[in-house]
This record gives C-alpha cells, sequence and structure tokens, in this order.
C-alpha cells in the first residue's frame, strides 16, 4: 500500500492523481475517523485557492463527508491560515484545504487541520488512508436526515482580515508598497489587510482566472516584483504563494529578502522585547549559514529540524519556542498561529519597518548570505527508493563534502511533495560549490535512471 498524505498533505496532477473519486473517498474517511473520535455530528469547514480544479474536488469532498454524516461550511477563495484560524473560531472539528500552494495550476492538494488549527497527527492521517486505499468498504453510507448539510460561510474573509488586523497591530502609514499575491488565495484578503494598517498598496498578481495562480509571480518569481518596486520607487515589496503560507520580500533596491531574513529580524525584534523563548528559533537544514553566523553574533540560538513546516511546527510545540520557519518563506509565529501565514509574517515586517523607521535594506543587510547552489533531479518514487538504499552515491556526497575542507556543507534530499531530489551546496566559494553540485547530480543520475 502507499501512501496518500506526503509532508504537506495529499497532493498530484487534479484530474489524474487526485481524481474527484479520491477527494470524494478522502472525505468520507475523514469524517468517518473524526466522527469516531467526538461524541456529535462532525462539521467540517473546506477553503481553497484559484485553481480552476478547485471548484470540482470541493464538490466531491463536500459530497463525501456528506455522505457518512458530516455538515459541511464553505469558505470559498481563502488562505491555507485562514482555515487554520477559523477552525478554532468557528468550533469545528476539521479543516480542510484545497490547495497545492506554490506549485503550477495543473496540480492540486488536500490538507487537513484538527479542531485546535494543527495539522492532523500523522496516525490519524494513517486512519484515514486505511479507509480510503480499502475503498471505504468498512463505512457505512448515511440515509434520511443522517446526511450531513453544506452551507455558505460568507463572513470567512472579513472574520480572517479582522484577526490579522488585531494581530499585526501596526500603523502603517507613509510606507508605500507593492504586494504580489501570486494570483492566489490573498488576492482579496492582502487588498482588504494592508490598506486597513494604513499603507499606500499596489498590487500585482490580483487576477485569479483559474489558470494562472504562480504564474510568474508570487513567492516564486520575485524578480517581477523586484522591478515594479525599483521601476515605480516604492519602500519595499512583499509576495505570497499560491496559498497564501509564504511570504518572501524584496528592498527598496528590488534585493531579494528571504525566510531566513525574515526570521532573523523578526527574532532579534522579540529578543529585544524580552519574547523570545531560550533566545532560540527554529529552521531546517536548509537555513543559510550566514543566517546561523548571525544569530550566534547577537546572542541568538537555533534549534535545527528537517525540511518542512510540520517538522519546524513540532519543534516549536515541543520547547515552547515561539518563531521558527524555512528559507522558502514558510514563517510560524506560534503567539498568533498555528502554521505558516504570509500575510501575518509580511505585517510584523512591515511593522518592523514602521516602527524601527529605516529602509528595508538596512534591516535587509543584517547579515551576508553565505553562496548557495541548488540543483533538482526529477526522480520516480522508485528511482528516490534507488537513490536512497545506494550506499555508493552516498560515500560519492560524503567526499564531495569532505573536499569543502570545513568551509561549506553539502545537502541531498528527496522532496517530499514533489518528485524531485533536491541538492543543496553551500560555501565561501561560489565556484567550488557550483562544481561540486554538479558533480553530485551527474552522479545520481547515473545511478538512479
Amino acid at each position: 500500500m502507499g501512501k496518500l498524505f506526503g509532508t504537506d498533505g495529499a497532493r498530484g496532477v487534479a484530474g489524474k492523481d487526485l481524481t474527484p473519486e479520491l477527494a470524494m473517498q478522502i472525505g468520507r474517511a475523514a469524517a468517518a475517523v473524526l466522527a469516531g473520535k467526538t461524541q456529535h455530528r462532525p462539521r467540517f469547514i473546506i477553503g481553497k485557492d484559484t485553481r480552476i480544479s478547485g471548484d470540482m474536488l470541493e464538490s466531491a469532498l463536500a459530497a463525501g463527508l456528506c455522505s457518512v454524516g458530516a455538515d459541511v461550511e464553505l469558505l470559498g477563495v481563502i488562505p491555507t491560515p485562514a482555515v487554520a484560524h477559523l477552525v478554532r473560531k468557528y468550533g469545528a472539528d476539521a479543516g480542510v484545504v484545497i490547495s497545492a500552494s506554490h506549485n503550477p495550476v495543473e496540480f492540486n492538494g488536500i490538507k487537513l487541520f484538527g479542531g485546535e488549527g494543527y495539522k492532523l497527527p500523522d496516525e490519524v492521517e494513517e486512519e484515514i488512508e486505511h479507509h480510503v486505499f480499502n475503498n471505504g468498504a468498512e463505512l457505512t453510507l448515511c440515509t434520511g436526515t443522517a446526511i450531513g448539510t453544506v452551507r455558505r460561510v460568507d463572513t470567512a474573509l472579513s472574520d480572517y482580515v479582522d484577526y490579522l488586523a488585531k494581530a499585526i497591530g501596526a500603523d502603517l502609514t507613509g510606507l508605500n508598497i507593492a504586494i504580489d499575491c501570486a494570483n492566489g488565495a490573498a488576492s482579496e484578503a492582502a487588498g482588504l489587510l494592508f490598506p486597513r494598517l494604513g499603507a499606500a498598496c499596489r498590487f500585482i498578481g490580483t487576477d485569479p482566472d483559474g489558470g494562472n495562480i504562480n504564474e510568474g509571480c508570487g513567492s516564486t518569481h520575485l524578480d517581477k516584483l523586484a522591478k515594479y518596486v525599483v521601476d515605480n520607487g516604492l519602500d519595499c515589496g512583499v509576495a505570497f504563494d499560491g496559498d497564501a503560507d509564504r511570504c518572501l520580500a524584496v528592498d527598496e533596491k528590488g534585493r531579494e529578502i528571504d525566510g531566513d531574513k525574515i526570521i532573523a529580524i523578526l527574532a532579534k525584534d522579540l529578543k529585544d522585547a524580552g519574547k523570545l523563548p531560550e533566545d532560540t528559533a527554529v529552521v531546517t537544514v536548509m537555513s543559510n549559514l550566514g543566517f546561523i553566523e548571525y544569530m550566534k553574533q547577537n546572542g541568538m540560538k537555533t534549534a535545527v529540524t528537517a525540511v518542512g513546516d510540520r517538522y519546524v511546527l513540532e519543534e516549536m510545540r515541543d520547547k515552547g519556542y515561539v518563531i521558527g520557519g524555512e528559507q522558502s518563506g514558510h514563517i510560524i509565529l506560534l503567539a498568533h498561529s498555528t502554521t505558516g501565514d504570509g500575510e501575518l509574517t509580511a505585517g510584523m515586517l512591515l511593522r518592523t519597518m514602521a516602527e524601527k523607521k529605516c529602509r528595508m535594506s538596512e534591516l535587509n543587510d543584517v547579515y551576508v548570505r553565505f553562496p548557495q547552489v541548488m540543483v533538482n533531479i526529477k526522480a520516480t518514487p522508485e528511482e528516490k527508493a534507488r537513490y536512497k538504499e545506494d550506499e555508493y552515491i552516498a560515500g560519492f556526497i560524503e567526499s564531495q563534502q569532505q573536499s569543502l575542507m570545513g568551509l561549506g556543507r553539502v545537502l541531498v534530499r528527496v522532496s517530499g511533495t514533489e518528485p524531485l531530489i533536491r541538492i543543496m551546496v553551500e560555501g565561501r566559494d561560489e565556484a567550488a560549490i557550483a562544481a561540486s553540485a554538479e558533480r553530485i547530480a551527474v552522479k545520481i543520475n547515473e545511478r538512479i535512471h
């Protein structure tokens, strides 16, 4: 039996891997599993991004949920972190997000949150998988008035924006900013939030048509935002991905501010305010060595996890830390949110800029990043398995690590969300790390294909 849920829910090409039939089965299984853990009729909320397949999967998912007696509330197009917040506010048993985040439009996904706003534990996902892979053979379908109902929630977006405005608590009057919403889930929410905080805003990537999510815009295509900020003489720009759980930024010079930089800036603010437990931020193995050195130099520590905001969050909850995230812009501010929230992150970054009365470039200069070279290798599940089992590849990677002579590092990992093996080499000598990354890529390709 395969695995349905990866590190960030179930994902695949909509209509091929993630079919309406599968979405309905997931709905049935999820409702049945969670119904067994409550003493009442389970209630689910569903949000989605702007992909054309969202309506299809939403209808199928809702049908599956209702068929075993769950009531469904549809939030419409809304950021992923909004679902994590509103599942608590509305007292629902679970929240479901239909999105494939930063991926192209042909992909979609289904991610589940429990009633406390956190992603479902592995053991609950495994129960759901069990029923899906058994085609619901153990489930009983409802009849008559036991069948669940569906209703739309018209206040979901305004409820979420009200919460964000209060959490950020900033006066951004005087800031002239550009905001790139990736033609995704933040397209309407950001337009309500940031002007309300006082900023003069110009928006790009706010015209979703079902097919243009993440297309040449958003946090995976910062060059467009950078050019727009420089050409229009703006103070800075912020960008979200398709489901708005990531945020990256650019300064007034058009230079990127990645997740590491944002964590460094916000962690220092928290430390100065006495609100950084154990003076520690949580990051992944992908975080830049420049970031690690900056934290040490400023009396802060880092707890390092595997790649994936799920693992960052687990470490934060286990140890009581309040800030953590990934270089890609998934940043969790646990005092306010149970998951990464791009708009919350952007608001906090802009608040810091406004309170310090400084340019964004000054914040961006907190440290100098070590050069990093990234190479992706396409790999099927079978090829990923061959890579993991190949001792020769492991030895070759170790030899490349040693060749950097302590002045860098090599990290090779299998993606949990995409059909890729990812290579990252980091160090002070850009030519040396580029050559090392290429050698590793060639060797892996030779061995697995």
